[in-house]
């Protein structure tokens, strides 16, 4: 392999193992108790490589939230293409995302940690790219099949965006597992009230 085939590999080595420890210890410890110099120690890389890939940790962060919202919009649209009705696509998806929102390793990183390290605004550009686009595509599908009744998307998807992300920040500082349950059933019954065939 040539001497650039192997540098780049090495790169990309590099890289994945500090998108990795930096998310293990992320999801560990939260954003704030966590050091770069105790990164890079567990990356096994120096900080030269770090800043290499990123300016900072935040960089390093952002990066990892980025993981993490595409795992989940992953999971989210597994569980709604094993669907083949687009109702239940639509529901199933929603009920998923709340499911993975519940994953202690997602939590921190994705509804915790992210809103406050990146500021409301960028976190909240992230998670429209991330998913927004999704439930305006499902919702302008279900308009159109007559399922949901014709109406402006872009308010719908913002208020069950909002419900969902709140649901899963309540569900994230909830110690008792049944509300995850309670809040999957009480989602149902929000989102059957859309449904108008």
């Amino acid at each position: 392999m040539p001497e650039q085939g192997v540098r780049a590999r090495q790169r990309e080595q590099t890289r994945r193992a500090l998108l990795r420890e930096g998310r293990r210890l992320f999801s560990e410890q939260g954003y704030a108790a966590v050091s770069l110099a105790e990164i890079v120690r567990a990356a096994g890389v120096t900080k030269g490589a770090l800043y290499h890939h990123f300016s900072g940790k935040p960089e390093l962060f952002r990066a990892v939230l980025e993981e993490v919202q595409q795992e989940v919009g992953r999971r989210v649209a597994g569980a709604a293409d094993a669907q083949d009705d687009p109702w239940d696509q639509f529901t199933v998806g929603c009920q998923e995302f709340l499911t993975a929102a519940t994953d202690p390793d997602l939590q921190r990183i994705m509804l915790v940690d992210g809103p406050s390290v990146l500021g409301w605004a960028e976190w909240r550009a992230m998670d429209e790219a991330a998913s927004a686009r999704h439930l305006a595509d499902a919702l302008a599908s279900l308009a159109e099949a007559g399922i949901i009744a014709p109406r402006p998307v872009a308010p719908l998807v913002h208020l069950l965006s909002g419900a969902m992300n709140e649901a899963a920040l309540w569900l994230a500082s909830s110690p008792d597992p049944v509300n995850l349950e309670h809040t999957q059933e009480t989602l149902g019954q929000l989102l059957g009230a859309l449904r108008v065939v």
